[in-house]
């Protein structure tokens, strides 16, 4: 091999370990690494993320990985192999809530769409609907017990410091539910926005792509397919100042480019093609 090649191999569980043989998909290594343990409501079932999350932070791990190896060949002048698996990432990722574990050696709960160490910090039911509200600090939550009408919650020892509010989590969050029913959502996150209290509604897919920020941002694009019709795709969250990405092409069809790439890459000419595709080895 060439000694500056940079390569890069993905699998389930790692080139070594008594593990490095099996055969690992996104849903079975959230499962095994940890994740489904941890997300989901108290005393439910263990629950997946929405989407292939592992999957997704593999890929982005290894494109960081190959970054790294590229910038070490300009000091060690030679490339390297990469070993990423699927099971590291995810346990890469567990993020506070692995380290909730090592700290105490208990096992993180399930706690629904509360954080397990900011309180309050989760959802809650408003007269018509649903609020994120992430209260971050305690001079976020003082904020909001003004707005409220109860500045004496932000004076009570039991919830005057974050620390206390996670103890004292359940009184605490059966209080604030009672007083987040008594508005709507909209009237909630005017108010909460008004004092920089972070809060947010929980939006279907076709309210997430009508938002104004992210018809803003473009996020999503039309690009032209192969069919001389525009498909429309989500963009890439990068926004480069002085080489924006461009979005050209849909993906090909199948075989689309065979032709071209057997005739200009390895010589091949019409009759050859064709009697590869005559015996199927092409299509």
């Amino acid at each position: 091999l060439n000694p500056n090649l940079i390569y890069c191999s993905i699998t389930g569980f790692g080139q070594t370990g008594p593990s490095s043989e099996r055969a690992g998909y996104d849903a079975m290594i959230q499962g095994e690494g940890g994740l489904m343990s941890i997300t989901g409501v108290a005393n439910g079932e263990p629950m997946k993320a929405g989407v292939a999350l592992t999957d997704i932070m593999t890929g982005l791990y290894c494109s960081n990985a190959i970054l790294a190896a590229l910038m070490a060949r300009n000091h060690i002048d030679k490339g390297q192999y990469i070993d990423i698996a699927l099971l590291d990432v995810q346990v890469s990722t567990l993020a506070n809530q692995g380290l909730n574990y090592l700290a105490t050696g208990n096992n993180p709960k399930r706690q629904g769409n509360a954080h397990p160490n900011i309180v309050p910090y989760q959802t809650f039911n408003t007269s018509d609907g649903i609020i994120m509200l992430a209260i971050g600090n305690d001079t976020q939550f003082r904020k909001f017990c003004q707005l409220v009408e109860q500045p004496e919650l932000a004076d009570n020892p039991n919830f005057q410091t974050n620390e206390q509010r996670v103890i004292n989590r359940e009184s605490l969050i059966e209080h604030l539910s009672n007083i987040l029913l008594s508005q709507p959502t909209a009237w909630w996150i005017n108010q909460l926005e008004t004092l920089d209290i972070p809060c947010g509604p929980i939006n279907t897919l076709q309210e997430v792509f009508n938002h104004s920020q992210i018809k803003h941002r473009n996020l999503v694009r039309k690009i032209p397919d192969n069919c001389s019709k525009q498909i429309y795709t989500i963009a890439s969250p990068i926004n480069l100042s002085e080489t924006p990405l461009q979005y050209r092409t849909a993906a090909p069809n199948l075989s689309e480019h065979c032709e071209q790439i057997l005739s200009s890459e390895l010589g091949y000419d019409s009759e050859k093609i064709q009697h590869l595709r005559e015996n199927g080895i092409v299509s």
